[in-house]
Order: structure tokens, then C-alpha cells, then sequence
């Protein structure tokens, strides 16, 4: 019998401890798991603000000093007449007179505003690497120079003359007051053909020997000089999207492909669509693309396949490859390689007949109509 009263007495302990250790065991249990989260998330944090920081080699340089060596700014070369156009990611960006071995050449000079210990500083030297390699072409806008051991740190592009893709385009307007170009009675669309062969030739070499693809194809991002010699420019959203593996904004809708509306990756094949638009550009001497709808219009009228219009003075194999490029099935589309071969192929087909415009181009008015930011 005092067995039976002890082991009851015992079992009615126990079940109280239980009460006790067990609800302490399990908000023990909550705090490590709470502190294991916790310190997860540190660690994490701590080693991506590691990774952000900035590290100098023996020499107290910044990686990549040693690979741009060779693209320094030699001692002997001026920068003179310096002349700010505009502020971007980094800094200013001027134009200026580069003089070297008693000769001068029209450059445009990219500043970095920074400390030059800074994560940007960094970056800043990244692309100037990304330039030393990418623009090696007849083709691509090059880099010339770069000033990086020095500050201010910047870089040297060489630039054309009369420049701008678009703004030539305006300039050969019936009745411009800057049409001076002392070729613009022979622009006709044969000239179309040669200088949109030059800009897909440029746009396949980034593609085939880099990977890379532009990402904002437009008249705006284009030089042409002496001789319609066109050079790819504007390089900045392919450098970009290298660097962060994400989408750059900033694109005009009505240059924009379909899966590009909808929120997908920018392509080659997308690429080629903002090309074909690039084509329209250039028969109507800058023309904003679908001018009969608004910006805001556009995101419904390309996922209902809407297409440009052929515009006038536009020959039908011309016509064709516009199509061709802007085909809604991104599958559809033809690849540079392929649109070179039928520029070559159609250009004898191109009317040699100058190609005029009944109307100045008002740029405020440009700039509603086409969907680009002042």
C-alpha cells in the first residue's frame, strides 16, 4: 500500500515537471531557431557588403589598373575646349579636342565625379574594360583613352562628324537650316540600305564575338560621319545588364518589341524588331515611329499585332525586311546575319532619288509623339 501512495505521489510530480520543462524546452528550441535565422541573416548581410567593398592590390591600385595600362592617356596628349553636354550614371559627359602630335580630333570625354576608392569607382573601371574589349570594330564607337591612375579619372571616345544619327536625319529635312552635310542631295534609299548595313554589321558583331546585344537599337544610338560611315553607340544598357543580370530602363515603348511589353528579357530577336523600327527611321529622315498612335497606346495595339505602316517613299523590298523584323513571333524574326544578306541582296533594288520630308522636325513635338524624355 505505501508503494501504491509513493508511485502515485511520484507520477503526480512528474506531471507537473512536464508542465514545466516541456513548454521551456520548446521556447528554448524557438529562441536557438530564432537566433540561428538571426545570425543566417547577418552573415549573409555582413558578406554582401564584403563583396561590395573595394580591394587594392600590393600597389594600393584598383583591379584592372594593370589591364588598362596600355589604354592610359599618354603625357604628350591634350584634352582642350572642354564643353559639357550632359550628366550620367557616373558623371558629366563633355565634348573636347583631343591633341596629339600636332593634330586635333573631336572626342567625347566620359567623367567619373567620385572618390576613386569608392565601390562606383570600381564599376567605372569595369566598363572602362568593358570598352578596351568589346569595341573592336569598324563599326562600334572606340574607346581611345582612358585617364584611371589620375584623377579625375575619365574616359576618350572618338566621336563623327555630323554626329548624331537621328539629328543628321533632321538636318536633310526639305527647308532645314542645318543641312550643310555636303552630301545630302545623294541620301536616297539606297544610302538607307548602306548605312542600315552598317548598324546590323556592328550589332552581329556584338552578338557573335561577345554575346551581347545592344538592348536600345535606334537612330538615336547611332553616329554616322565622313563618307556615311556609321558607328554603334550607346553601349551603356548592354554593359549594364552584363553587370547586374536585370533589364535597364529607359527604353521608348514604340521601339520596343512584344515580349518586351510584357515584361521578358531583352533578346537578339527583340533586338532585331527595335531594328526594324530603326529602318523606318531612316526612310523618313527621323520620323517618330507609329505616329497615327500615342505612347500610351502602344502596349495594346503590339500585343494585338499591330504593324508599322509603310511610309512614303519606301520601296517594297524595303517594306519586306521591315515586316520581316517586326514579325510578332519573336521566332519569326530573322537573325543579323541573315538581315545583312538581304540588305545585299535588295540593295539594287533601292531607288537612288533623294529622299525628302515635307516638314521641319519640331523636337518638342518629336518627343511627345515618339515616347523619348527630354
Amino acid at each position: 500500500m505505501d508503494v501504491q501512495v509513493t508511485c502515485n505521489v511520484s507520477s503526480l510530480e512528474c506531471g507537473q515537471l512536464a508542465l514545466i520543462i516541456i513548454p521551456s524546452l520548446l521556447a528554448l528550441s524557438t529562441l536557438i531557431i530564432i537566433s540561428r535565422i538571426i545570425w543566417s541573416f547577418l552573415k549573409k548581410k555582413s558578406s554582401v557588403l564584403g563583396s561590395s567593398a573595394v580591394s587594392f592590390d600590393q600597389n594600393g591600385l584598383l583591379p584592372g589598373h594593370n589591364a588598362l595600362s596600355s589604354w592610359e592617356m599618354p603625357a604628350h596628349c591634350i584634352l582642350d575646349e572642354v564643353e559639357f553636354l550632359k550628366n550620367g550614371r557616373f558623371g558629366a559627359t563633355c565634348k573636347g579636342q583631343l591633341k596629339r602630335d600636332g593634330a586635333a580630333s573631336a572626342v567625347i570625354i566620359k567623367m567619373f565625379k567620385g572618390s576613386s576608392n569608392s565601390h562606383e569607382a570600381k564599376v567605372f573601371m569595369e566598363l572602362a574594360m568593358f570598352y578596351s574589349a568589346v569595341c573592336k570594330h569598324d563599326n562600334l564607337v572606340r574607346m581611345l583613352y582612358c585617364q584611371t591612375r589620375l584623377s579625375p579619372m575619365y574616359l576618350v571616345f572618338e566621336t563623327s562628324t555630323p554626329g548624331n544619327l537621328l539629328h543628321f536625319l533632321w538636318s536633310l529635312r526639305e527647308g532645314s537650316s542645318h543641312g550643310t552635310w555636303h552630301q545630302e542631295q545623294s541620301f536616297s534609299e539606297r544610302s538607307v540600305y548602306l548605312v542600315a548595313k552598317q548598324a546590323a554589321t556592328g550589332l552581329d558583331y556584338l552578338l557573335s564575338e561577345h554575346r551581347l546585344v545592344h538592348g536600345n537599337v535606334a537612330a538615336r544610338s547611332m553616329l554616322i560621319g565622313s563618307g556615311l560611315l556609321v558607328k554603334v553607340s550607346g553601349l551603356a544598357p548592354a554593359f549594364e545588364s552584363r553587370q547586374t543580370e536585370t533589364e535597364t530602363a529607359g527604353v521608348p515603348l514604340k521601339w520596343q518589341a512584344p515580349e518586351r511589353l510584357l515584361g521578358l528579357p531583352v533578346t537578339a530577336r527583340s533586338d532585331v524588331w527595335s531594328f526594324g523600327v530603326l529602318l523606318y527611321e531612316l526612310i523618313t529622315l527621323g520620323a517618330p515611329p507609329f505616329p497615327e498612335l500615342e505612347p500610351s497606346e502602344m502596349f495594346l495595339q503590339t500585343l494585338t499585332n499591330y504593324k508599322l505602316k509603310r511610309p512614303p517613299n519606301c520601296g517594297g523590298a524595303l517594306f519586306d525586311l521591315m515586316k520581316y523584323c517586326c514579325m510578332w513571333n519573336f521566332k519569326d524574326r530573322p537573325a543579323y546575319s541573315a538581315v545583312i544578306k538581304l540588305l545585299e541582296s535588295y540593295i539594287h533594288l533601292a531607288d537612288t532619288k533623294p529622299l525628302r520630308a515635307t516638314q521641319h522636325m519640331d523636337i518638342s513635338e518629336y518627343r511627345i509623339k515618339a515616347g523619348v524624355p527630354p
